[in-house]
């Protein structure tokens, strides 16, 4: 069954393209790789839970915007590989520093995930 890591990121609506390009080359990275699938989705539909939600997850400020991003992987091995070439590629060193992030790293959630149900 294919492994996802995913995130959870708040962005500012004014940094969404500069949050485009670095997830373009990003992705194609690890595609390269050998990442199955690469996804970066804005949120559309996402309203503040009374208790929890996307929102709520990221402490999302009224000049933000949640995006959910996917990775999907082989299997957790695979995922284990790909991960570790990606954090040695030269070509994103700058952008695993963190320096110059479109978004507050501090306030992404991320994780691995097994898959539960796999319909097609």
């Amino acid at each position: 069954m294919p492994y996802v890591d995913g995130f959870v990121v708040p962005v500012p609506r004014n940094k969404l393209d500069d949050y485009r390009k670095m997830a373009r080359k990003a992705g194609k990275v690890w595609i390269e790789h050998g990442a199955l699938e690469f996804r970066e989705c804005v949120a559309d539909d996402v309203q503040v839970g009374k208790r929890t939600s996307f929102p709520r997850s990221v402490k999302l400020k009224p000049d933000e915007v949640v995006i959910f991003s996917y990775i999907v992987f082989r299997n957790r091995a695979a995922r284990d590989k790909v991960n570790k070439k990606v954090l040695e590629d030269p070509r994103l060193a700058e952008m695993m520093s963190g320096k110059d992030a479109p978004f507050d790293l501090k306030r992404m959630i991320y994780g691995g995930f097994e898959t539960l149900v796999d319909l097609k």
